[in-house]
Order: structure tokens, then sequence, then C-alpha cells
């Protein structure tokens, strides 16, 4: 896979990858999310990603919510724990409609006043169906108690008197703090030249002004294995089982990642979708997750069960856990892993909405892009031996938290 950098002076990195095809896609990450908030600003990330839609010096708020949706494409952010991300998915002879709408509604976004109010309570809305969804609550609340005390565990979506309080002054303050040309990346994908990509990247992302890089406040977590039971009016218990784990640069995270897919990961063979779904019928929903950060990371098993079954849906699932620790994988069942792993990895890659988004992602992170050959070697590499010391780490039974909603 051939990529094409390229670094503006204010700091801005490019990466684009040409494709064929008549649909382009383009992003901007930027190094910002919601562990970036002071105790005050819980979930200011979050609105300032919904008010980044509401008016520029040059646009309305239906201009901007329209403009490639009328030209059948679409304009979409997210905002996560370490990350602020403006996105767009156009045929390519609108390519550079959809970088000049990203550029200016990041840079000269004015947060009308009149807008702030409406889409506080659009937040306050999307905070109660969280509520309303226990399935998604629990793993919010799993991360508070894993992080407890941290910027880290507060959710993304603050809470309604948090995010009542905000004004524009405060969201103003916020970006000019954390919204960083040097923590930037834009990314593309698309049957785009290269020169053209130059081009554009320079006349609308060249006029944003340098900043001093900001520190990210990151203090040691002080992790402490817990037990919680919250009474929820529910149909289901859920359950959420974990730990800290790997973070973004640490050498076991590949290790972890193959050792979570054979867990519980999206294949219908991983082992808690065969234990607790197919030969026991305990659960509908069952997975394993984990998630890297820059300083800690965070693994969970995740299932939701009738009452009656809970504790047998546990003592199933510690036992996953149990014979990963006990046991290397044979060299079959290795083999089998990798080469699952390897085919979601190219399969990835083959949706070049999600293949963009990686690209900026790696960029933003470790400033390089492995390809997919190198990744592969990396998985090739790893040895069931190595498996076992993360699986003994990682799913030591004395480090895991629990988090249970009856």
């Amino acid at each position: 896979m051939e990529l094409f950098y390229h670094t503006l002076a204010n700091g801005i990195r490019l990466v684009h990858h040409r494709t064929n095809g008549m649909v382009a896609h383009c992003g901007l990450i930027i190094n910002t999310g919601s562990r970036d908030e002071k105790t005050p600003e819980h979930g200011i990330v979050h609105l300032i990603e919904h008010m980044l839609f509401k008016g520029t010096r040059k646009r309305k708020a239906y201009y901007i919510l329209s403009c490639l949706d009328n030209a059948g494409g679409e304009l979409n952010a997210y905002t996560t724990k370490e990350e602020t991300t403006i996105h767009a998915s156009v045929l390519k002879e609108d390519f550079e409609k959809a970088v000049d709408i990203i550029s200016d509604i990041a840079f000269n976004s004015l947060f009308p006043e009149k807008e702030i109010p409406k889409e506080k309570d659009v937040i306050i809305e999307e905070i109660n169906s969280y509520l309303d969804n226990p399935g998604e609550l629990i793993f919010d609340d799993f991360e508070e108690m894993v992080f407890s005390g941290q910027p880290l565990g507060r959710n993304i979506l603050g809470t309604p008197e948090s995010v009542r309080s905000f004004t524009r002054e405060t969201l103003n303050d916020f970006v000019s703090r954390n919204y960083n040309p040097f923590e930037t990346v834009f990314c593309s994908v698309g049957n785009i030249p290269e020169q053209k990509i130059v081009r554009l990247f320079n006349k609308y992302f060249g006029t944003v002004p340098a900043k001093k890089k900001k520190n990210r406040n990151i203090n040691p977590a002080i992790y402490k294995p817990s037990l919680q039971i919250k009474k929820k009016d529910t149909n289901q218990n859920h359950c959420i089982i974990g730990n800290v784990a790997f973070n973004f640069k640490d050498k076991r995270r590949m290790g972890m990642f193959l050792l979570n897919n054979i867990l519980g990961g999206q294949g219908l063979n991983s082992r808690l979708n065969l234990s607790l779904r197919e030969k026991n019928g305990l659960a509908y929903n069952v997975e394993s997750n984990y998630n890297a950060y820059h300083d800690t990371g965070i693994f969970s098993i995740y299932f939701g069960t009738d009452g009656q079954n809970l504790e047998k849906s546990i003592a199933i699932a510690n036992s996953e856990l149990n014979k990963l620790r006990r046991s290397k994988l044979g060299s079959v069942q290795l083999s089998r892993s990798k080469n699952q792993i390897k085919g979601y990895l190219a399969r990835g890659y083959e949706n070049h909405e999600n293949l963009m988004l990686s690209l900026g992602k790696s960029l933003l992170v470790f400033n390089k892009i492995d390809t997919l050959e190198e990744i592969c070697r990396k998985i090739d590499n790893i040895s069931s031996s190595e498996l076992l010391d993360i699986a003994n780490e990682v799913f030591d039974p004395a480090r895991l938290s629990t988090l249970i909603y009856k």
C-alpha cells in the first residue's frame, strides 16, 4: 500500500492513499478528547463537536448540514476519550468541497449563542438515551470504576448539570487551550492525485496559525480491583469483568489484541460465544474488548443474561480466562487465531472509510503507519508463550474488577 505524506509549516500532518473508485473519504483527527477536560468541563468536548456544525464565519448551520448531503455525501464527527474527529465521504468530484467544509468548521466555528441552548437539550436527550440502555451504560460505569478519580474514567457525554453550565466563552477557551495544529492529522483515501491533495491541503489548512504544543495532563493511574453491584430496573442482569491493560506503545499490545479476539472477538467461534451462547444458551450478547490509550488500556468481558443464570455465566467466563492462563495454545490453534485476525484486518483495509480513519489515527499516535504486511509479520511473530504471559498478567483473578447491573 503506497502512502503519501506531507506536513505544513504550522504542524498539521497529511496522509493520503490513492485508490480507484468513485467515492473519496477524508477526515481531520485532533488529539483532544474528554480526558483533556478539567473537572468543571466534563462533557465540553462532546458539546464542541456538536457545535462545530452550527455556523462559521462564512456558513450558516443549514448549509453545513446540507451541502454534502445534497450531493449524496456525508459529513459527520465523533468524540473519544483522546480524539475529536470530523470526517466526510463524497463522490470524488466533490472532494474539494469536503476538505473546505471540514477545515471551515474545525477552525472557524462561531458557536452561535442562540444555538448553544438547543444543542445542550439535544445532548441531554442523548444522555437520557444512554441511561435507558444498560448494555451501553455499563461500559461507561466500568471505566469510571477502573479509572476512579481520573479524567479517563469520566464518560464522554458529561452530565445534564455540567452540560447546562457551559457558555460560549468556556467553549472558546477550551478550543484555544487544546486544539493544536501540531497534534492534528488530515487523512484521505480516494482517487485523488497527490498534486491535488497537496494543493487542497495547503489551500484550506495552510493558513491555520501554529501554536505551542499542549502537555496532556496524565497522572499515573492507581488501580484497585473492586466488585460493584448496582440495582437497575431491567429484564436482564448485565455484567462486566475486566482489568487495566497495555497502552498504545507497549510491545505486548499486539498479543493482547490477538488474545482478546480469541476470547470474545467478533467471530462466532470466539471462546465466550461458544461457551456462553452456543453450548449453554445463557446469553444473546457476549463480547470482550480491549481499548488502548496513550498511558494505559482496559480489557473487559461483557454479557447480559437472565438473573437466575448470572452466577453460572460468571463462572463460565472466569473458566475461559483461567484456561488461557493455564494452557498454551497449540500450534494449530495459534495458527488459526492468527489467520483469523489477519483476515479481519485485511477486510478492514478494504473498507476505505475505516482505512482512512485508521491511517489518521496511526499517524497521530505513532507518527508512522505500518503496512498490512508489517502488521501481519508482527502477528506471526507472537508466540504461545507470550500469550500465556499476557493472560497471566491481565486475567489474574486477583486483579479483575466486576460490575453487575441487577
